[in-house]
């Protein structure tokens, strides 16, 4: 989970973490609520909902949050090919093939392609709060990525 502000405080909210309760709540998300001193100086941070497993991590704070604590919910996909071949003279032939990617429409939501390891190309700012416990979508992939529904495919081949 990341904190979407400069937690580290080396100029850039990049890769900055989110801090773990180990005690909150699984797939919660808090932001949190500046304390300051009587100077008007920030001294601490409250999670605006304490029950929450990530809590953004406020700015010059040590996040302990690492990488790949929350996953996504397994890909369920049936994919299915039917070709029929025709014979127009000895050695020619044509042929009819129908693809059916996720046949049976199970919403695949994943942070990449169904049927590939490559990531997503780019970044939306959906994707993006995602990963931020202070977002409004914080963890809920409905809300972030495609539902990869069903694709269906018709070819014509000419085999000479």
């Amino acid at each position: 989970m990341q904190s979407g502000v400069d937690s580290n405080l080396n100029g850039d909210s990049a890769g900055d973490r989110a801090i773990i309760n180990p005690n909150g709540t699984a797939n919660v998300g808090s932001g949190v609520t500046p304390l300051t001193n009587t100077a008007g100086d920030t001294v601490a941070y409250l999670a605006n909902n304490p029950n929450a497993r990530y809590i953004q991590a406020g700015l010059g704070t040590l996040p302990n949050g690492g990488r790949n604590t929350a996953q996504l919910n397994p890909i369920d996909d049936v994919d299915m090919t039917i070709a029929k071949s025709f014979n127009i003279a000895e050695s020619k032939k044509l042929q009819f093939s129908a693809r059916f990617f996720n046949i049976f429409n199970h919403p695949q939501y994943v942070g990449g392609y169904v049927s590939d390891v490559a990531p997503i190309g780019q970044t939306s700012s959906a994707s993006h709060n995602y990963l931020e416990p202070q977002s409004g979508i914080f963890l809920d992939p409905s809300q972030a990525f495609s539902s990869n529904p069903r694709t269906i495919q018709l070819a014509l081949k000419f085999i000479f």
